[in-house]
């Protein structure tokens, strides 16, 4: 780490002969050269307690994150995004989207650690956690590969159990990628897309339009023709996609290879792409059905139940994702103010910066502690009815409370940059576009709030998990104490109807949680600052409002990245 000149120093140098117009001086230096894993305290120590079998997987993800040649490749895949060749130079429709090198060489370096497929493959104890420890690293290597890593993770839930789609599960869970154009019995790996969304109905699939017609059985799968228009379709090169279409029975779940059986293209015409905020590396489209061979998955007229057994998953993604970024965006805050100077003192020495670096360590380490109870709780759900039922209401309630944070925690962490932090060339400025999605993506924040509603009304013994979970630790003082009676009257009495009211009780039901976590796997005194900052009325609501006390730089050095 380079060390910051001093004002005399700057004057000195400002004044020598021999600088010209001027020196390059007091800019921070690069975030590179660290693990993302070994120099995480918080996570190394996590998957110790919980996986200590993937921790040679996770060094090597949190390698690539640290890798300024990676890095660099991350940046060339967003400033060259993909562009839509829909036919080629002879007239003839190709529906292919060029990506630049730089997005394969990302998709193989994911693919080929397992990111997508260490749940399914794994025969230790675990498994999910373990999976959403590289999402959560993959993360803070380059966001927009994430999603089609998060789609196969969930597709092979889909494809589990069902003869039909066994060869694709076999290759879905490949860590081979292959970006060859061919039919999936001769390709070495697969990617899985979605196409759920329509343009009258958004997060509402009961109003999708497309339909399906019925055309007999090949192989023991039914066979349907697909007609419509997907409003979002993402990773269009993939090799198959999980989509919805209207049947005779109601709204049924298909799968769309790319290729028929015989060969020949399937009819996927892609209309256009997103021209989108932020993912710019990652393709999203248009694409209409014209005749486009499906298979049916699962019941006919259940696709919407159907579809959410996989969205537990993407959701869980979305959440470790979010935490993932969050951290990313910490990390580059801390090397920023660590090794920049000003006004006579390091960054991260200024005792409003300290405040400021110090809450926000507070904020990314309740987020990665919540993500990775929901990811236990996963694993746990097939032989335990508590972690199912916990499970089932947590997953939206992480899923609202890191995706909604991300935006506000970015936000401070380009502060931290300055102006150089708006600039698109550096890192945190790509971050500050990203951030937004991943409370879109796989519902918005609105709909997690409702799924959390849902939950807690349908989901019999779903209420008392949650709140045994999060006052099983007990209270760390008179305030977090009053938090937990309010917020369990609260429940009791609550009309798990009023949609109207979902947010604050989400909000205090996700703040609820992330104490719990704190008080299990984080030391007394930082638990007992972010509990009484946040649930306890000593903070303002606005990042950098902590009570101030030497303990915030210890605070901080917990959070900087060893080996940085």
């Amino acid at each position: 780490m380079n060390r910051p000149l001093t004002s005399a120093q700057l004057a000195q140098a400002a004044f020598a002969g021999d600088v010209g117009t001027h020196q390059v001086l007091n800019q921070a230096s690069p975030c590179a050269g660290y693990n993302a894993f070994t120099g995480d305290v918080v996570l190394s120590e996590l998957v110790a307690r919980h996986a200590s079998w993937s921790a040679d997987a996770a060094a090597a993800v949190g390698k690539l994150a640290g890798d300024e040649q990676i890095q660099d490749i991350a940046r060339l895949a967003n400033e060259h995004g993909p562009l839509l060749r829909s036919h080629d130079r002879f007239g003839n429709r190709t529906d292919w989207i060029e990506f630049h090198p730089s997005w394969h060489q990302l998709m193989a370096l994911a693919f080929g650690n397992g990111v997508h497929s260490l749940a399914w493959t794994t025969t230790q104890p675990s498994g999910h956690f373990a999976r959403a420890v590289l999402s959560y690293l993959w993360n803070q290597v380059e966001n927009g590969v994430g999603c089609p890593t998060g789609m196969a993770y969930a597709a092979c839930a889909g494809f589990t159990g069902r003869p039909e789609f066994a060869t694709w599960r076999e290759k879905t869970l490949s860590t081979r990628y292959d970006t060859r154009r061919l039919p999936i019995e001769a390709k070495t790996g697969a990617v899985i897309g979605y196409a759920m969304t329509e343009k009258q109905g958004g997060s509402d699939l009961r109003q999708t339009q497309t339909t399906g017609t019925s055309a007999g059985t090949e192989n023991g799968a039914q066979i349907y023709l697909l007609t419509g228009h997907k409003w979002f379709f993402s990773v269009p090169t993939s090799d198959g996609f999980y989509t919805l279409a209207q049947t005779r029975s109601g709204v049924s779940c298909m799968f769309v290879p790319r290729f028929l059986p015989d060969g020949r293209a399937n009819r996927l015409l892609i209309q256009r792409l997103k021209d989108k905020c932020g993912n710019r590396s990652n393709a999203s489209s248009e694409v209409e059905y014209d005749r486009t061979w499906a298979m049916l998955v699962g019941e006919e007229g259940h696709g919407i139940r159907e579809i959410l057994s996989h969205a537990h998953l993407t959701r869980l993604d979305f959440a470790v994702g979010s935490a993932g970024l969050m951290r990313q965006a910490l990390t580059l805050a801390i090397n920023h103010a660590a090794t920049r100077n000003g006004f006579g003192r390091r960054m991260v020495d200024l005792p409003m910066q300290t405040n400021v670096l110090a809450d926000l360590a507070l904020e990314s380490e309740a987020a990665t502690l919540s993500a990775f109870r929901v990811a236990r709780a996963t694993d746990g759900m097939a032989d335990n009815e508590r972690e199912r039922l916990l499970a089932r209401v947590a997953t939206p309630i992480v899923k609202f409370w890191n995706c909604q944070r991300a935006s506000y925690f970015v936000y401070e962490a380009l502060q931290v940059h300055g102006g150089n932090g708006f600039v698109m060339e550096n890192p945190i400025a790509r971050l500050y576009r990203e951030a937004p999605l991943n409370s879109i993506w796989e519902g918005t924040s609105n709909m997690m709030c409702m799924d959390v509603l849902r939950a807690l009304n349908r989901e019999k013994g779903a209420l008392d998990a949650f709140v045994d979970e999060v006052s099983s630790p007990g209270a760390s003082g008179a305030g977090h104490a009053r938090f937990l009676a309010n917020l369990r009257d609260e429940l009791a009495r609550a009309d798990h109807d009023d949609e109207g009211n979902a947010r604050p009780l989400v909000t205090r039901m996700a703040l609820a949680l992330q104490a719990a976590e704190m008080l299990k796997h984080s030391p007394q005194d930082v638990a007992s600052r972010f509990i009484d900052s946040r649930l306890a009325g000593q903070h303002a609501g606005v990042i950098g409002t902590l009570q101030s006390a030497p303990d915030l730089r210890d605070i901080v050095a917990r959070a900087a990245v060893a080996g940085k």
